[in-house]
């Protein structure tokens, strides 16, 4: 358990002393306080964290955001995407630059829309950014 990561979820949820001692520690970077659990992050792990997801999500990007990063008609994408995630590996070969893939989907849509699967918000409290999971 780090504690400024304890320390980081318990100012975000504005608790005090004596309800801050039961913020507790998942696994990984998950810290839950009553029924509530956040993804609590550095800079470069929510950047890690965030271009894992979008490789493992690309099948479900808009067709035309897969066209726009690729040289490929949107209609190759909708075909390709009737397969779902199976299709994941062939979409991302057609992406030319997967790096700029990511940077203008997280512009796009900030980090929030893929790491916090509750309410898609990233919250910056201190050094770390929290994302509700649930």
């Amino acid at each position: 358990m780090d504690i400024k990561k304890v320390e980081a979820v318990s100012k975000h949820m504005e608790l005090n002393e004596e309800q801050a001692k039961h913020v507790t520690h998942q696994d990984d970077h998950y810290y839950t306080y009553g029924n509530e659990e956040y993804m609590v992050l550095t800079d470069a792990e929510a950047q890690d964290k965030v271009f894992e997801y979008i490789k493992e999500t690309a099948w479900a990007f808009t067709p035309s955001f897969l066209s726009c990063h690729s040289m490929i008609d949107e209609k190759v994408f909708e075909k390709l995407q009737e397969s779902c995630e199976t299709a994941n590996d062939a979409i991302l070969a057609l992406i030319k630059d997967f790096n700029r893939f990511v940077e203008d989907a997280v512009y796009t849509d900030g980090r929030g829309h893929f790491l916090a699967s509750y309410d898609h918000n990233e919250h910056e409290q201190g050094d770390f950014y929290l994302y509700r999971t649930n």
